[in-house]
Parts: structure tokens; C-alpha cells; sequence
């Protein structure tokens, strides 16, 4: 029996695929894995040398995988081994800018799985029915995953995603990896349920597609202009396989085919079609070889590709360019980019972006045309890390007085990246306004990268809210308040300080906070004056907080002397959280009256507490504020003075809430994978009021988030 990555014998040419044009020995391998034929592998492993085409061809696997796609496709004239059957089409995760956990939760609402952990994902995966048939998904470009790219994101994905769904029987997956991960994702499958399809070895070799992939793109019918080798045939094909030739048919071949001919096309005066040895064989060459063309010293050219081929996320924003560039090159590159767009043209890309909240200069980015070209100009940098130390320095200048709100998105939510790549972020890592302006799942990511014990006290905090922020998608006010408290909690009160002076518009500010295990029960009262003041004025009484928690907690009075098992009366000043030695007898907790008609009420959920106003009427209370925990709470109450006390696992604190009305704001967690460019919270809902000052618990929420 035939090989299924062997096509049988041809009675007729077929035509070539029309998006892809070749690649027919792949084709059948993967058109083999999909009709599930005897002897095909369950587990293929698409790899390649960046340029080679392992994202078209997957693309163009795709569409043949497309119910809807296959109609307008002559499928007929088609070699049929190439075909897939035709099923629904498979789960296509789309893995670029996200993590491991993302992934995987993406899976989970692609398929409505009920997982509330990340850790069950996979097993839910094995266990659906889908028909009786497998559940069949496909992975492409893991090496763009990651919201940072210094972070090794494509590698968490191999080990946490794709290596845990290829272990399961009932899964079929095929997924375009990094080379070097390859070999590792197929170690532990047993024999023959792995395939590795690496389009740089020979045996995938397409040159007959390398050539119509050159002749396509000189084509006039397809954009090209009108040169005396592009519109005669034969000249055409001549130029075509001489492209094709000297590109060759392994790493990096269809990009350097394709920039090469769109280096010709750019600048076409000069250029010598019987001149083999001025065609390139690299995509480093056709850089070089553009730059000479055009009288320019390669450098140059690389010097100004540098900032796009170390940049972060989709692209730069135009203004940056020019400065990261001569920062880059430690020289004055003005005049070059000032002549220089013809000269990257064929190299670069332009991305419009429209919206409201977008500044006028933030609105156009550029990036590379494709991450091949950022691999060979990154060769070409003798120091990264200096040169990112120096985009680095150049981005914290752009920060106007150093006030973060102010900042540019891309310096806001990217210099974390560039500062991890130049070993300098534990250095940044002491701003908190850096902590609640920036983007929380990049900086996350980026504080994640760095070795734990290079990180000091402030970064720690920020690392252990992180998952709060990434789960909530909490906006920048929400993300301020949250940082602000956690700063208190740590004994960090000069950096919740920070935060209040540049955040004014807190919805609260966190009195204090002590860590007291087993806290049962909390509530607040008024301490009476002792009959022992002085009556020369009217003492007022003191607001106090009123903590249930074990026997032996330091400061506390047990509720029954000579019972060690009952609990003990933790008495703390509300304002302060100063321990008071005091008779718990003689404070006063408020009446059902005063809690019903004062100005604000609360509602707890089981890691939330909504805080609203009361109006004149029932249904017109007003959302203040939401508080949210990364722990469930245990006990809540709230002061007629909107002094809020909460108690988890990990102690008592205390918010004075502040005056003006918030807006609403997220208060629980998304099982959805956030976008990192554009996550917005979900609205708060207005509580119902009740006549109790709070409502039961409900029960836990999800122990695992989509970014967690």
C-alpha cells in the first residue's frame, strides 16, 4: 500500500492549488490526516524555518477544510489525494499575542466545554462525543503566541497545550510549531501516532511551486508592472526559476522569493534579469542587496528595519521610528528615514486604525511585512539587549513628566517587553503608576519572565494582584484601587500613596490592613466614652471593627474565659486598625434602622462586594463601587460613615469609600480569553437593594481564569 504521504501515480496534470501553488507532497500528508486513512499519523507536527511557508500552507489546508470555502473551489480539477473529505470544519484556535491558559480557554468556549479550571480543559476535550466522531483541531502559528515575545510563550504552548491534547486518543490535532520545539512535542507518543512534517528537508521539496509562486508574483494579471520581464511569458519564466534557483528550497525559500521579487518590482531601473549572481539566496541577502541597488549601504537599511524587527505587539506608531532607530544605530538617523521609505517599501507594512480613544499619532503603525525579516535583522544586531536598553531609555523619554496616564499606548503597554529583552525591567518594576496604567497581561507577562528573586517588594505585590487584573480586565481606576490596596496589605503604605495622589478619582482609599488568620466574622460599632473621661467636654464615641477569629490571636479577648475551643473578639480603632484593649460588651453595632436608612448599602458575592447609593425611591440606587478579591470573603460590613470592613483567608482591612460615585466597574471573572489590544470590563450590575446590611455568599466562582 501506497505511503499516505505519497501521491498514486498521475493519469493527467492536475492543477495546482490556488492559493498555494504546490506544496503537493504536503497536501496529501495532511489531506491523509484528515480523512483518517489506515496508517496516518492522529498527531501531525507542521514545522519550518521561518519563511519557508508554513503558515500558507496551513492557511491553504484551511480553506480546503471549509465547508463553505470548498463551493467556489473546482475541486475536480484538483489532484485528489490533496483533497480533504468534506466534514465540519475543525476548531482553529488562533494563538498569536496569547498564553498558554488563553488557548486552552479559548478551546473551552469554542467547544461550551463546563470547565471551571484550566486543569480540566483537556480532560472535557476527551470526553465529548461530537457525533461519535474525534475531536479534530488545528493550531497554527504557536511561534507568534505570546503577549511578549522575550517571555517563551511557544514553548508553554508546546508543553501546556499542545503536548496534553496530543496524549489524548479521541484528539486529532495538527499544529504549526517553532523547529525547535518539534522533536520535543513528539517525544513520549507512541510510534507511528506522530508525524513531523519540516518543509526545509528535501523530502517536502516543492521547487516547481517556488517557481509559480516567482512567476505569479511577476505576473502584471496579479499587480505587477509592466516590464519588459514580467509581461513577455518566456522572459518571465526565465526570471521565475532564476529566482526560484538561486532562492533554493530550504529555510527561508518562499520569503526570499517573495521579497526578492518585490525588491525587483520596487526599483526595477538597473536591474539585470541574466545578472544571477545580483538575485539573492537568503532573506539577509535580499536586504543587502535591495540596500546596494538603490546606493545605500546595507547598514543603513538594517538600522532602520531595527526598531520594527525589536518591536512589540502589531507594530510601531510612525513618530517612534525615527527616534528608536537612531537610538538603535547611536547616530542621527533623520536624514536617512527622510529618503529612506522607498528604500524599506517592499520590507514594511502599514496598519490604519480607527476607533475613539485613539490619538492621532497612534493611529498609524508599521510593522515588517513578516517575522522572517525580523529574524535576519535581529542577526544582524551585534548586542541586543544594548540595543534594547536603548529604545528602552528612548520610550521613558516620551513619557510626558513621567506621568504614565499621559503616555503613548505602545511606551504604556510595550516598554516592559523592550526593558525584559535589555535584562533591565527589575528596574522598572518600582513605578506604580507603571503598574496600573500599563496593560496588566503584557506586564504580567513580561514580570512573570524575570527570575523571582530579582524582583524587590513593589514587583512582588503586582505580581501577586496580576491574576486579579488579568481576570477582571479591570480598567485603569479599578486597577489603581486594587494595586493601592494590595500596596497597604504588603506593608507597602509609600506606594498606595503614590497611587492615591496619581489616581484622585479612587473609588477608595485602604485604611489598613492586618493578616489575621481564621477570622469568622466581622462588624462594626461604636466604642462608648469611658465613664472615667474627662466630662469637661462631650467625648464622642469611637468607631470600632469587631473581628471574630481564634483563641491566641495576638490582641484579642476570649468570648468565654476558660473554653479554649470558643473564638476570641478582635476590638481594632476603624479609622486607624490599632488594637484596643476594650470590654466587647459595651460597643454598640448599629441598629437594623440605621443600616436600612443610610446612605450607602452593600451586597457581597462570593469574591465580590458591590457598593451602591440609595435613592429617594426603591430602583434608583446607584452603583458606587465594586470590590473584588482574588480569595472568597468570609465576612463584610459596612460603616453609616461607608467604612467598608472585609475579612478572607488572609486577614481584615478596612476602605473608607470615597464620596463621588465610580463607574461601574467588573466585578467577576470571564471565562472568555481577553484581547490584549482592546479588553473592556463587563458593566457592573445595580445590586438590589435588601434590608439587610448584606447578602448571603454565593457560591465560589471559578478557581481558574483564562489568563491565570
Amino acid at each position: 500500500m501506497a505511503s499516505p504521504t505519497q501521491a498514486p501515480e498521475q493519469t493527467k496534470a492536475h492543477e495546482p492549488h490556488p492559493y498555494i501553488g504546490g506544496r503537493n507532497a504536503a497536501l496529501r500528508a495532511l489531506a491523509a490526516w484528515r480523512m483518517e486513512r489506515p496508517g496516518a499519523p492522529r498527531v501531525v507536527i507542521l514545522t519550518g524555518s521561518p519563511g519557508t511557508g508554513c503558515s500558507r500552507l496551513l492557511t491553504g489546508f484551511l480553506m480546503l477544510c471549509d465547508p463553505e470555502y470548498r463551493k467556489g473551489v473546482e475541486l475536480d480539477a484538483l489532484d485528489p489525494a490533496t483533497v480533504p473529505p468534506d466534514l465540519p470544519a475543525p476548531a482553529v484556535p488562533s494563538v498569536a499575542g496569547l498564553t498558554a491558559a488563553q488557548t486552552l480557554w479559548l478551546l473551552a468556549d469554542h467547544f461550551e466545554l463546563s470547565a471551571t479550571r484550566t486543569a480540566d480543559i483537556v480532560p472535557e476535550l476527551g470526553q465529548l462525543p461530537l457525533s461519535g466522531r474525534p475531536v479534530t483541531i488545528v493550531v497554527p502559528d504557536v511561534d507568534r503566541a505570546g503577549p511578549v515575545r522575550g517571555t517563551g510563550e511557544p514553548a508553554h504552548v508546546v508543553r501546556d497545550v499542545l503536548k496534553p491534547l496530543a496524549a489524548v486518543e479521541s484528539i486529532r490535532l495538527l499544529a504549526d510549531v517553532p523547529r525547535e520545539s518539534a522533536v520535543e512535542f513528539a517525544e513520549g507518543l507512541p510510534p507511528g501516532v506522530a508525524q513531523i512534517i519540516d518543509l526545509d528537508a528535501p523530502e517536502w521539496a516543492d521547487p516547481e511551486g517556488l517557481v509559480l509562486q516567482a512567476e505569479a508574483l511577476l505576473n502584471p494579471q496579479f499587480g505587477a508592472p509592466e516590464l519588459p520581464f514580467t509581461t513577455e511569458p518566456d522572459a518571465r519564466r526565465a526570471l521565475a526559476e532564476a529566482i526560484a534557483r538561486q532562492a533554493g528550497d530550504g529555510a527561508g525559500s518562499r520569503l526570499t522569493v517573495h521579497l526578492a521579487v518585490q525588491s525587483i518590482l520596487t526599483h526595477p531601473e538597473g536591474f539585470d534579469p541574466a545578472a544571477a549572481s545580483r538575485l539573492p539566496g537568503s532573506v539577509g541577502e535580499v536586504l543587502d542587496l535591495h540596500a546596494e541597488r538603490l546606493d545605500t549601504h546595507p547598514r543603513t537599511l538594517r538600522q532602520i528595519l531595527a526598531p520594527l524587527a525589536l518591536a512589540e505587539g502589531d507594530g510601531l506608531p510612525v513618530h517612534l521610528l525615527t527616534p528608536l532607530a537612531s537610538a538603535v544605530a547611536e547616530r542621527n538617523m533623520s536624514e536617512d528615514m527622510a529618503r529612506g521609505m522607498r528604500l524599506v517599501a517592499p520590507f514594511i507594512r502599514q496598519i490604519e486604525r480607527a476607533g475613539e480613544g485613539i490619538p492621532e499619532d497612534e493611529r498609524t503603525l508599521l510593522g515588517l511585512q513578516h517575522p522572517g525579516i525580523g529574524e535576519a535583522v535581529r542577526a544582524g544586531i551585534p548586542n541586543i539587549p544594548g540595543a534594547q536598553a536603548r529604545i528602552a531609555m528612548e520610550l521613558l523619554k516620551a513619557v510626558p513628566h513621567q506621568d504614565w496616564a499621559k503616555a503613548g499606548a505602545y511606551v504604556r503597554d510595550h516598554i516592559a517587553g523592550h526593558t525584559l529583552e535589555a535584562g533591565l525591567l527589575p528596574r522598572l518594576l518600582t513605578d506604580p503608576g507603571l503598574f496600573a496604567h500599563a496593560e496588566p497581561v503584557r506586564l504580567r507577562a513580561a514580570v512573570e519572565a524575570v527570575p523571582p528573586e530579582q524582583l524587590d517588594a513593589p514587583a512582588r505585590t503586582y505580581l501577586r494582584t496580576a491574576p486579579l487584573l488579568t481576570r477582571t480586565q479591570a480598567p485603569v481606576v479599578l486597577r489603581a484601587a486594587l494595586l493601592e490596596t494590595a500596596f497597604v496589605e504588603d506593608g507597602l503604605p509609600e506606594y498606595a500613596a503614590v497611587l492615591r495622589r496619581m489616581v484622585p478619582e479612587l473609588p477608595w482609599h485602604t485604611l489598613w490592613s492586618v493578616r489575621v488568620a481564621g477570622v469568622g466574622a466581622v462588624t462594626v460599632g461604636k466604642l462608648p466614652p469611658s465613664a472615667a473621661a474627662s466630662d469637661s467636654a462631650e467625648e464622642a464615641p469611637l468607631a470600632v471593627a469587631l473581628s471574630v477569629v481564634p483563641q491566641g490571636t495576638p490582641g484579642s479577648s476570649p468570648l468565654k474565659t476558660g473554653d479554649p475551643q470558643a473564638p476570641a473578639v478582635l476590638v481594632q480603632d476603624l479609622a486607624t486598625g490599632s488594637v484596643i484593649d476594650a470590654d466587647p460588651t459595651r460597643i454598640q453595632r448599629p441598629s437594623d434602622d440605621e443600616r436600612v436608612t443610610g446612605p450607602l448599602g452593600f451586597s457581597r458575592g462570593a469574591d465580590s462586594v458591590r457598593v451602591w447609593r440609595r435613592g429617594e425611591q426603591k430602583g434608583d440606587e446607584k452603583s458606587v463601587t465594586a470590590l473584588i478579591s482574588a480569595t472568597p470573603f468570609t465576612a463584610t460590613d459596612l460603616s453609616p460613615e461607608g467604612i467598608l470592613l472585609v475579612a478572607s483567608e488572609s486577614g481584615v482591612k478596612a476602605l473608607q469609600i470615597r464620596p463621588a460615585p465610580a463607574q461601574p466597574c467588573a466585578t467577576t471573572a470571564r471565562r472568555s480569553v481577553p484581547d490584549p489590544q482592546a479588553a473592556e470590563p463587563e458593566p457592573a450590575q445595580t445590586p438590589e437593594p435588601e434590608p439587610e446590611a448584606a447578602q448571603a455568599p454565593q457560591a465560589p466562582g471559578p478557581d481558574a481564569h483564562p489568563i491565570d
